[in-house]
């Protein structure tokens, strides 16, 4: 498989993370964000979204988005599992996942702050304080989500990780980036940092990218 990744980039850390979980070997085939280049005839050939991530599968077929990607490797590779067998663990560790992916990161990606900076003249130091603001809000909709329900264990979900926590750690990331105060998140850090410790949350981290700059 090859992966069509950016090191820095939320998305397709995500899904680093969830290959590295389930020992699947991928290529990474790096699409530099800053440099527009997902913007390019060559990448639009492989994904018309001219989004990350894609993954092109060993039969020439092309999936998007990170987590309907997660859910196709589910499938295809059940063991070890991203999702609880029982359907309320499996609701709440979606439910979690898109908390992340569609609460939090489309108020941050990229082309929210570059219509901040050009489309409506907004400063670098206000673009800044926008990003860290929906980082606030959607971690602390993620620690009041994690804390009031006692399916959370070592992880976001139990005792092993999930999904969720695929999402989770590239958020944490994004904050420590801005300097957001994470202290006043005590369950989501505590869930990070054992998340931190597994060989597979750490190799698939930004710096540790072929493209990493």
């Amino acid at each position: 498989m090859k992966l069509y990744t950016f090191f820095r980039g939320s998305s397709p850390f995500r899904l680093r993370i969830a290959l590295n979980l389930k020992g699947l070997p991928y290529e990474s085939m790096p699409v530099h964000l800053g440099k527009n280049e997902h913007q390019r005839a060559a990448f639009g050939a492989i994904n018309p979204q001219q989004l990350l991530p894609a993954l092109l599968l060993e039969d020439g077929q092309v999936l998007t988005q990170s987590l309907a990607i997660m859910e196709y490797l589910e499938e295809k590779h059940p063991a070890p599992a991203l999702l609880p067998k029982d359907p309320y663990g499996r609701a709440r560790v979606r439910a979690l996942s898109l908390l992340v992916a569609c609460e939090i990161h489309p108020l941050n990606n990229k082309r929210t702050l570059d219509y901040l900076r050009s489309g409506v003249g907004r400063s670098e130091e206000q673009v800044a304080d926008w990003y860290r603001h929906w980082i606030d809000d959607g971690l602390g909709k993620l620690e009041a989500a994690m804390t009031r329900d006692s399916a959370s264990g070592r992880y976001s979900h139990g005792d092993t990780p999930t999904m969720a926590d695929c999402c989770l750690v590239p958020q944490v990331f994004n904050a420590q980036r801005y300097k957001n105060d994470t202290s006043r998140f005590p369950t989501v850090m505590r869930v990070y940092a054992e998340c931190m410790k597994l060989e597979a949350f750490d190799r698939a981290q930004p710096s540790k990218q072929p493209d990493a700059e």
